[in-house]
């Protein structure tokens, strides 16, 4: 839970790097509020608001994480624009999230994974 806490406080911070660990567990949190929000506004006949403003509540966090796990490969934020390409662009920003942090310092701070 203090990954998610860390990434809520730091939802529109884009500098520095998040590991790994914090980037997936604030997406399995996203995923399984996602999820409950969905059965509400099933069970009580929303028509998908609760889930659409749940939607709009994380995107400025998980842009905020997604682009400090960037870093902390040693890519740019903007990589994510790779993510538009059909099939290949997905692909690649997966493998890009699953590699492990940079070792040492790079140009955009110290590896949170050795402090």
């Amino acid at each position: 839970m203090n990954w998610v806490v860390k990434c809520l406080k730091m939802y529109a911070v884009f500098s520095g790097r998040a590991r790994r660990q914090e980037f997936w567990m604030f997406l399995l949190f996203y995923c399984i509020v996602y999820a409950v929000a969905a059965a509400i506004d099933l069970f009580l006949g929303l028509h998908f608001f609760i889930t659409a403003l749940c939607g709009l509540a994380f995107v400025l966090p998980y842009l905020g994480v997604f682009w400090r796990r960037m870093h902390d490969i040693g890519k740019s934020g903007l990589i994510i624009f790779v993510g538009f390409i059909p099939a290949i662009g997905t692909i690649w920003l997966f493998i890009l999230l699953i590699r492990d942090s940079q070792p040492g310092e790079n140009q955009y701070g110290p590896n949170p994974k050795e402090a």
